[in-house]
């Protein structure tokens, strides 16, 4: 773990890898360190957002504990696997339309981290049958509430943008709502499951 200043009230800490982010996300969330606002992780760093008076030594290195990084509530999302994509990730991984559903929804996924934009939760859990490199070619449009998939990661677009993920279905489930609290339905932490309907 490398720890960087980030400003007069952050402290940045780089990670060699994306287990390794969330376990040490997971460990200072649960500690509930003094002057700590903020944990926010990232793919391979933490943001330690702070009062201004804390004190970047008291983040010792977390031991990965795989019950501490899978601990936040389990969120059903109800899915309808007629995604545009689903046929040539199919074929692209020697699989059946329908066996890909059932990997996919087999699986319980974590979030990692979210980015992108709010709301966009990138879910690790995914099958590793089903890892697939993002799109060759993004599209302009992909529909809000577009379940999809991407190297090793699933996810499911909060409202409408460009994107170059696979789209494997699609969920009513508002992904993110100001009026909610906290307004992102899948936080950093949350397990979560595909429901085929």
């Amino acid at each position: 773990m490398k720890l960087l200043p980030y400003g007069p009230r952050a402290v940045l800490a780089e990670f060699d890898s994306l287990a390794e982010v969330m376990a040490a996300a997971a460990a200072w969330r649960a500690a509930r360190l003094t002057g700590v606002v903020d944990v926010v992780p990232a793919a391979r760093t933490v943001l330690v957002v702070h009062d201004g008076y804390f004190d970047a030594a008291s983040l010792v290195q977390p031991q990965p504990a795989h019950d501490a990084v899978a601990v936040g509530q389990l969120v059903t999302i109800d899915t309808a696997y007629d995604g545009e994509d689903l046929a040539a990730v199919a074929d692209s991984v020697g699989m059946s339309a329908d066996e890909v559903v059932q990997a996919h929804s087999a699986a319980e996924y974590t979030v990692a981290f979210c980015g992108f934009m709010p709301g966009f939760s990138y879910l690790v859990g995914l099958d590793r049958r089903l890892v697939v490199a993002r799109r060759a070619t993004p599209r302009t449009r992909v529909p809000a509430g577009s379940v999809a998939i991407a190297a090793e990661f699933s996810a499911v677009y909060p409202r409408e943008s460009p994107g170059g993920w696979h789209l494997l279905g699609r969920t009513e489930q508002s992904m993110w709502d100001e009026r909610r609290l906290p307004p992102a339905l899948l936080p950093p932490g949350t397990r979560v499951r595909f429901r085929p309907r």
